[in-house]
């Protein structure tokens, strides 16, 4: 049977070209975007809405528009570093360290995740280890280990849709291999030469519910974006 199993390896594409095409759908020089986060509880769901702007890997500000709570609230990263700004205290405060782990509003993601805007293929090396299909689509199904220390997650299980090369869903894993996150992406759309899931579920498997939606309501790339967008006086205006 080894020779047989060899066979069936090698017919696999090579796992870093497989990831490299879903790096130039999923990434760009800037997105400009407007979403929906829904959160949803064991009794109950609620809706925020955002703003964003995102300049290559370094650059990202995001500005929630409701509900009324949280209306005024921004969020700024340059580098490594992350600045949350709340309208109620007008205070700007830096999320760092052991922080960066916890959730954002309430919702399955971290700040760690939204900090993560890093292309694959420079944080993970890849290998297509099998196929799948997802609602009707056939995958391949690539493991993604580290090979940088600043990792988010050690290692990550992606299904990437064999034609349009976008992720239909991820789990997300611990150094000790432990399943930490579910995500689904659906509502695939053409956007201008690039295929992208406008819509992500994000599920923290440590967690009751069913997850958090994040959905992109309006999306844009490589557009111009002024440069006071990311500064720290952004946050304040």
């Amino acid at each position: 049977m080894l020779p047989l199993i060899s066979l069936a390896q090698a017919q696999y594409p090579d796992g870093a070209e497989v990831i490299r095409k879903v790096d130039e759908n999923m990434t760009a020089r800037t997105v400009q975007s407007e979403e929906q986060m829904i959160v949803h509880g064991r009794r109950s769901s609620r809706t925020m809405t955002t703003r964003s702007y995102a300049r290559g890997h370094d650059e990202s500000y995001t500005e929630y528009l409701s509900p009324p709570r949280e209306e005024g609230t921004k969020m700024l990263k340059l580098d490594d570093r992350l600045w949350l700004y709340s309208p109620s205290t007008d205070r700007t405060i830096q999320i760092s360290g052991h922080m960066l782990r916890q959730s954002v509003m309430g919702s399955d993601m971290s700040y760690e995740d939204v900090m993560e805007d890093r292309e694959l293929l420079d944080i993970y090396t890849a290998k297509v280890v099998g196929e799948d299909t997802i609602d009707g689509r056939k995958t391949w199904v690539v493991e993604l280990t580290a090979k940088v220390d600043d990792a988010t997650y050690h290692s990550r299980k992606t299904w990437v849709d064999q034609q349009r090369y976008v992720p239909l869903r991820e789990e997300l894993f611990a150094k000790s291999g432990q399943l930490l996150k579910r995500v689904t992406l659906s509502d695939i759309k053409k956007i201008g030469s690039r295929w992208f899931p406008t819509k992500m579920n994000y599920k923290d498997v440590l967690k009751d519910g069913q997850g958090t939606d994040f959905i992109f309501t309006t999306v844009e790339f490589d557009v111009e974006i002024p440069d006071f967008i990311f500064t720290k006086a952004s946050l304040k205006k």
